[in-house]
């Protein structure tokens, strides 16, 4: 008997299995692909966050401890791979005389390296120009002493007389501020910028040199054991976090206060963690609403058979097969239709993963992402039983036999509507959302070197509530319009049906279920499509915005500190083959009480030119309002929200900085006016800073010097700018590009590439829009070829019949569009403003997608159109014949 069921079901029912299959199949392969990638980006986090440091460790000899013991207690630690000494000497200053000139700098730091230093840690040092070894001049110093290879210069040693030696090379330092970082010391306490006058000697030379100074002050010299980790790490940033801390603990437990760790790496990783629960975030926001939706489709077309399933269980219930005999067909139904759906997901993700990530598990180890795949299959199976085995056990239970043959069945409001359980969601959603988007609210707490995360996931009860009860109040408003709007459903379908328009939509109106949920189904694709095209292109547009508000501009050019450069040099810049527009943006350090901060000059009516300055940089006005009140008024200065606190400044108060006389040296009072707050602005750091017009500054300072050129090159061709004007200004300023910004923002989030699967998910919600608009109306109207056949023996012309098929995808099409579209509103203003961690900085405005979003509509219609044309043939059959199968 099963083997006839089963031949029997594949013979008539084959269609219909197949639609149910290929739903199972889109959420088997959505979480499949999903979780693997998450797995694969959490190990790309890992790799790029160990990758980006060039020392792992920095273990410094404290005072009484022994260098060589400390050295070969670190080389035998588990996990490490190199480990070289490295001497710290402080100097009294540098001097050179070049070309007649003297030139003299303030005290320095002189590094004294193991010959195979450069080759153990090769991203520490980059030659700029000259040679590899002897002695290098870092690139700053060299500015400051205008000397270059071969030149003779003289180091100047606490309690010694100075020492000539001659530049080998020029250097350029990439990771200065964790190499001269105060090992053990807390972030608030290190040191703002890496020291500006560095010299680096071979080891022998460098005793040689500092021989009589360790003598006479062994404080003057330091020792630092750098060390290059070689351990496998966990591919999980946090579980790797937790790794790197521990060994560098179990390090220091080992040299028993003879050296302390300054661990790079683990700081690398901390930040990594972070990111890596962020993308855990977006793991749930982009799998879990499409997975449920596909569920959602699958139950869709499963329940539109509903009617048929119940008439012919009670018949074979009538002709003597018992309940348990039914419910085992039902399992043999629901089994082929999960295995068939669940297989055909997990093809679709490995040629998804293959094609758009050279590999079929999406980059993930074999382990992980067959892990994934079988949650994913066991999903598939899941979701089978739920629209297919349970539905049929609830009717077995549920239904007496003569209920089960009727054709229409009572028309009650279902419970949920009678509670109001839509608009109580609905309120649950804006007030969680209210308390998730406060100011001081952060959705992943990583706090800095502790090793627990916290993630605030009851945020998501916002967006999934809004999405669930924006859906229950649409199912709400396509019931009251087919129940108490006839007259306006009747005006418009008369144009497709004639004289049956009043026929017509009192039929939708007594039997509406299944067309308010196509309606709903279509409005839930469509707001899941648009709401997830809208992000993508937001976090794109941020992630660029990001990098470019890192490096300034596409091409940056930054003079060394203590060159004095005019704006008129950037004509020379401007001359560069890619060179649109050249803005010069002073840099000065300005004292506000007893604070130190960063101080930018900027041309208010060109600086937009060169660069993009967005509205949310700054609060208090718009960027344009703000810049033309810094034109305006030359005296006005925008200021950080954190010194607005601290000095407790209202729009106009007066605000006296102390700036550096470039004339006498010495810092004078330079008034200004507070104008607005200012939270990022292009180079600029993170924390407290000034922006103020660039001619008040020179006037007030004596001094027009520019601190770097912002370069626009029209978006295109930066590395080939970047590396023209490398060559034409070697070592004298620091040239980097928007290509190098792009994988060094400070997010490890936003670098991850997220493009080959931003595709398959925009292909997943148009494939989920054409199957809610298409598949399921036309499942739904060929459930009701009874009342097409009896239509049609009534008299009901073929033009007649069409048009009353197509009545039903007018009423679709236009209730599941525009229910969609105000939730995806709504739902896209709400999961942006949740999810502002993930954007750095975030937007000022929504990116939309109009072209994904128009193919998107074109789909969906195309869609219904086919699958109401295809209802509409059938239902144009011999009515006889109709009845007969029937």
């Amino acid at each position: 008997m099963i083997g006839l069921w089963l031949r029997g079901l594949i013979r008539h029912r084959g269609g219909r299995l197949l639609a149910i299959a290929v739903g199972v199949s889109l959420s088997v392969a959505l979480i499949a692909a999903l979780g693997a990638f998450l797995t694969a980006s959490k190990a790309t986090m890992t790799t790029r966050a160990a990758s980006s440091v060039a020392i792992d460790w920095q273990v410094e000899v404290q005072t009484g401890g022994d260098a060589a013991a400390v050295l070969e207690a670190t080389r035998t630690a588990a996990g490490v791979g190199a480990a070289e000494a490295v001497a710290f000497g402080r100097s009294t200053g540098f001097e050179a005389t070049i070309a007649g000139s003297t030139q003299t700098t303030g005290p320095g730091v002189v590094l004294g390296l193991p010959a195979d230093y450069r080759s153990t840690f090769p991203g520490e040092i980059r030659t700029l120009t000259g040679g590899s070894d002897g002695v290098l001049l870092a690139q700053q110093t060299a500015a400051n002493l205008h000397a270059a290879p071969g030149d003779s210069i003289s180091i100047g040693r606490p309690g010694s007389t100075p020492v000539a030696v001659r530049v080998a090379g020029i250097i350029d330092l990439p990771q200065a501020d964790s190499l001269f970082q105060k090992v053990g010391a807390p972030p608030q306490s290190q040191p703002s910028a890496p020291p500006d006058n560095v010299v680096l000697l071979p080891r022998q030379q460098f005793g040689q040199v500092f021989g009589p100074v360790i003598a006479s002050d062994p404080e003057a010299v330091k020792t630092q054991i750098h060390v290059r980790r070689t351990a496998v790490l966990p591919p999980d940033p946090a579980g790797a976090f937790t790794q790197v801390v521990a060994a560098a603990h179990n390090l220091e437990a080992t040299l028993a206060g003879a050296g302390l760790v300054g661990n790079n790496l683990g700081a690398a990783l901390d930040a990594a963690r972070g990111d890596a629960s962020y993308a855990q975030i977006l793991f749930l926001f982009l799998g879990v609403p499409g997975a449920l939706l596909a569920a959602l489709l699958t139950a869709a077309l499963a329940g539109s058979g509903a009617t048929r399933r119940r008439r012919e269980q009670a018949l074979l219930r009538v002709r003597g097969l018992a309940a348990r005999q039914v419910t085992r067909l039902a399992a043999l139904e629901a089994a082929l239709v999960g295995v068939a759906g669940g297989v055909l997901g997990l093809v679709i993700a490995a040629i998804v993963g293959q094609v758009s990530f050279g590999a079929a598990s999406f980059g993930a180890n074999g382990g992980a992402a067959a892990g994934w795949f079988a949650i994913a299959f066991a999903a598939g199976l899941l979701g089978a039983a739920a629209t297919v085995l349970i539905p049929a056990v609830r009717d077995l239970r549920t239904a007496m036999i003569s209920q089960a043959r009727q054709q229409i069945g009572q028309n009650r409001s279902p419970l949920w509507m009678r509670c109001g359980v839509d608009f109580i969601l609905l309120a649950i959603a804006l007030l969680v959302f209210r308390a998730s988007s406060n100011n001081n609210y952060s959705l992943v707490l990583a706090p800095e070197g502790v090793p627990t995360i916290s993630v605030s996931y009851w945020a998501f009860f916002g967006p999934a509530l809004l999405w669930v009860g924006g859906a229950l109040l649409l199912w709400r408003i396509a019931a009251l319009v087919l129940t108490y709007g006839r007259r306006p459903l009747t005006r418009l379908v008369r144009p497709l049906i004639g004289t049956l328009a009043t026929s017509t939509a009192a039929g939708m109106s007594r039997q509406g279920r299944p067309l308010i949920r196509s309606v709903v189904l279509l409005a839930l694709a469509a707001s899941f499509a648009v709401s997830t095209a809208t992000f993508n292109a937001t976090y794109r547009q941020q992630a660029e915005v990001d990098a470019l508000l890192t490096n300034g501009a596409d091409v940056t050019v930054t003079e060394s500190p203590g060159v004095v450069v005019g704006p008129e040099a950037g004509n020379q810049l401007a001359a560069t083959a890619g060179v649109r527009k050249v803005e010069p943006i002073q840099h000065r350090f300005a004292y506000v009480g007893s604070d130190l901060q960063d101080l930018y000059g900027v041309r208010p009516s060109t600086i937009a030119a060169a660069t993009a300055l967005q509205d949310a940089y700054f609060v208090g006005g718009t960027a344009r309002q703000l810049m033309d009140t810094l034109a305006n008024r030359p005296d006005s200065i925008l200021v950080s929200d954190e010194t607005v606190k601290d000095f407790q400044l209202a729009p106009g108060d007066l605000l006296r900085l102390r700036l550096q006389d470039s004339r006498t040296k010495a810092f004078r009072e330079v008034p200004f006016h507070y104008a607005g707050i200012v939270k990022e602005f292009p180079t600029a750091p993170h924390d407290s800073f000034f922006v103020a017009n660039a001619e008040y500054v020179a006037k007030a300072t004596g001094s027009n010097a520019v601190g770097a050129f912002l370069l626009d090159t029209g978006g295109t061709g930066q590395q080939q700018v970047g590396a023209a004007l490398r060559q034409q200004l070697g070592a004298s300023a620091k040239v980097t590009d928007l290509t190098q910004s792009r994988s060094q923002v400070g997010s490890s989030l936003t670098s991850v590439d997220l493009a080959g699967l931003t595709r398959f998910e925009l292909a997943f919600a148009v494939l989920i829009a054409a199957g809610a608009g298409g598949l399921v109306l036309a499942l739904g109207l060929a459930e009701r070829r009874r009342a097409f056949a009896i239509a049609a023996v009534l008299g009901a012309g073929r033009r007649q019949l069409r048009g009353l098929v197509l009545s039903e995808a007018v009423v679709v099409t236009i209730g599941g569009l525009v229910g969609g579209a105000l939730i995806a509103w709504a739902l896209t203003g709400m999961l942006v403003k949740v999810l502002t961690g993930v954007f750095d900085p975030p937007p000022s405005v929504i990116a939309v997608p109009w072209p994904y979003l128009s193919l998107t509509v074109v789909v969906a219609l195309v869609a219904i159109l086919g699958g109401a044309l295809i209802s509409a043939r059938g239902s144009t059959r011999p009515p006889v014949e109709e009845l007969r199968e029937l």
